[in-house]
């Protein structure tokens, strides 16, 4: 069957008639402030980049912006937005045979050459599958040819690909402000000498940081426990080493300003990346290693330039822990000297449970004074240093004191449960702690004090010192919710709970192998989209799907794993040695505790990584603000099989 030939004129008209039958007709226009709209051929190379969900919550997604930004620099390339349609605008589509296309143009998505889907969280896996099939493209990626555009993903649902493998040209792991740039460049000197499709493939994979999973093969052993990894192309790199990207590039400041209310309207700008604190839990943490900081006048000029071009009213200063950038005092004396005038509201997430949080906060100044946020993750001291997470009770309440007196009137607490060796009482503990800190609050504020408690579950993310942990079943998580629902009552008190089964989904698809694409595909087949959605997540078509491919969900998330087990993302390297991460796990057990790398260095394995691409690039860019102080022990590199005796 011919596939109909759409031109952006055609398709809109076809499409304007139908806005009205939709909600938020605004997510599919295009047309705003700062959006950036090229010839479409005057340029050698057009990337359509993807968020696979709403409109609402990408336009808030950092990374998508950055590559936006860094594409549409270029003279011989584009980049143009496309996001999930909503249900009620995938029923048009579907019903009157249009496409999927990008809001810029309002090009097809499968007449772009490139399609670069951006996956942070893995309950965005079937809405990836979606776009493609409402774009016109196969789904699979051994079913595309030349004619169809070269399909990339990126992010940190990907630093285990497997399960997402079979759709996927080719994942880039890691930091993409680089990479992007030299993908664009082997698809332009592809596309002219209109080689086959596998030699783009074997290109793109001679790249750092690229991963064809075309060009690997996963083995099992006899009772269907993930083996290894195997090459079928003999110099396809093995490990997968992550880019790094040394030197963080200015940050975009003309972001397009959105016609609707997004999750986030403010200006963002990332104040440093990586963090040194090593919570054992932490994905982020462990994956976005070495630290990287954006010098304060850099970030200054930013802000001033993206005020400027977007009128936003509100700015948010990013990181994995902003109380640890090296010039956090001063940049934020800056800012108020600079902005303070101006009623522009500056957030700063992620903040220390410690005083000097609190006297950051106070010194940006009177506005906006919403809740502030802590996040202690486990409420007993034992548990805080299970999690080498080593705040004591004490701290948290002289810090709450600290927020209550100057002012704010709700402190937002976020725990988790299901941590490993965690116990009831452990659980019992959140709702101890939560009425302490309220006590503290009515002791400074009276009734006007309020503590809002957000409790998420546990899930034993890959290339984390947790990642040999079982997750807790559904039926333990519901006891513990209901334990925590009957402790945590009444006025000032308010308590938000997670589904147990989006653990679960969360669970299976950070933890799978490639045999779970064919779970994904059926289970996308049977209706699962917008995963992340409360009342959207069809689980029972997930467990039917895996029920139907013979596979066992608790196989991949409730028994232990043995210390040196493979996983099957054991060759997708983050240059934090497996070793480092087995003994951290180890250590955990004993609740002994890593201070601050940035106060001695405990030989994790990314310094090492981060020195050999030094070569590569001026010494200047080389001011790392990590202790690179060599560790105390000279066995810090077990074997796995000697630290498994370890275990034993």
């Amino acid at each position: 069957m011919t596939r109909q030939v759409w031109t952006p004129q055609t398709l809109y008209r076809a499409v304007e008639r139908r806005l009205p039958r939709v909600s938020k007709p605004a997510r599919y226009t295009g047309g705003e402030l700062n959006q950036v709209v090229k010839d479409w051929d005057q340029v050698a190379v057009r990337v359509a980049l993807v968020f696979p969900d709403i409109y609402d919550i990408g336009m808030s997604n950092l990374a998508l912006a950055v590559l936006y930004d860094q594409i549409n620099r270029r003279a011989d390339a584009l980049a143009e937005r496309v996001f999930a349609p909503w249900v009620d605008m995938e029923d048009e589509l579907r019903q009157a045979g249009l496409p999927l296309y990008s809001l810029e143009t309002r090009h097809p998505l499968a007449d772009f050459d490139i399609v670069g889907i951006t996956l942070p969280y893995e309950t965005l896996f079937t809405n990836a599958l979606n776009v493609l099939d409402l774009g016109g493209i196969p789904v699979w990626s051994a079913e595309r040819t030349t004619a169809h555009p070269l399909v990339i993903a990126g992010g940190h649902a990907v630093f285990n690909p497997e399960p997402m493998a079979p759709f996927i040209d080719a994942f880039v792991i890691g930091e993409g402000e680089e990479v992007i740039h030299e993908i664009v460049e082997v698809y332009k000197t592809w596309k002219a000498e209109g080689a086959s499709r596998e030699t783009l493939l074997y290109r793109l994979s001679r790249l750092w940081g690229v991963y064809v999973p075309a060009f690997y093969r996963p083995t099992y052993d006899e009772q269907g426990v993930f083996a290894g990894i195997e090459k079928v192309v003999d110099d396809a790199p093995l490990p997968v080493v992550k880019r790094i990207v040394p030197k963080l590039p200015p940050p975009p400041t003309h972001f397009v300003v959105p016609y609707i209310s997004t999750v986030h309207q403010r200006l963002p700008i990332e104040i440093t990346r990586g963090c040194t604190r090593g919570c054992r839990f932490c994905h982020a943490g462990m994956v976005t290693r070495p630290v990287r900081e954006r010098p304060v006048d850099e970030i200054l000029a930013a802000i001033e330039t993206g005020l400027a071009a977007t009128g936003f009213d509100e700015v948010g200063l990013l990181s994995l822990s902003s109380s640890d950038y090296t010039h956090i005092l001063p940049l934020v004396q800056a800012v108020v000297r600079r902005f303070g005038s101006r009623r522009i509201a500056i957030s700063l997430p992620s903040l220390r449970i410690e005083t000097f949080s609190v006297d950051l906060m106070e010194a940006l100044g009177p506005t906006r004074r919403r809740g502030f946020t802590l996040a202690p993750e486990a409420a007993t001291e034992r548990m805080r240093e299970i999690i080498n997470k080593p705040v004591s009770t004490a701290q948290l309440l002289e810090t709450a004191r600290a927020i209550y007196a100057r002012g704010w009137t709700t402190i937002k607490l976020y725990f988790m449960i299901g941590h490993p060796s965690e116990t009831l009482d452990d659980v019992r503990a959140i709702a101890d702690l939560a009425k302490a800190v309220l006590r503290e609050g009515r002791r400074i504020l009276g009734g006007r004090a309020k503590v809002h408690i957000g409790v998420s579950t546990f899930v034993p993310k890959p290339h984390t010192p947790f990642q040999w942990v079982p997750a807790d079943r559904v039926a333990t998580i519901e006891a513990k919710q209901a334990l925590l629902r009957n402790e945590i009552r009444g006025r000032g008190l308010k308590l938000n709970l997670n589904d147990p089964r989006e653990t679960m989904l969360e669970a299976w698809l950070s933890r799978g192998d490639r045999r779970l694409a064919r779970v994904i595909y059926r289970a996308w087949q049977q209706g699962a989209k917008f995963d992340a959605w409360n009342d959207h997540l069809a689980y029972e078509a997930w467990l039917e799907a895996f029920a139907a491919e013979g596979l066992d969900p608790a196989f991949y998330v409730h028994r232990p794993r043995l210390i040196d087990e493979p996983f099957p993302w054991d060759h997708i390297s983050i240059a934090v040695t497996k070793q480092y991460l087995a003994q951290d796990y180890l250590w955990s057990q004993q609740r002994k505790t890593r201070v601050d790398c940035r106060r001695r260095c405990f030989a994790c394995g990314i310094l090492p990584t981060f020195a050999g691409i030094r070569h590569r690039h001026p010494g200047e860019v080389w001011k790392c603000p990590e202790v690179k102080r060599p560790p105390r022990r000279k066995d810090v590199f077990l074997p796995l099989r000697e630290l498994a005796v370890q275990a034993d």
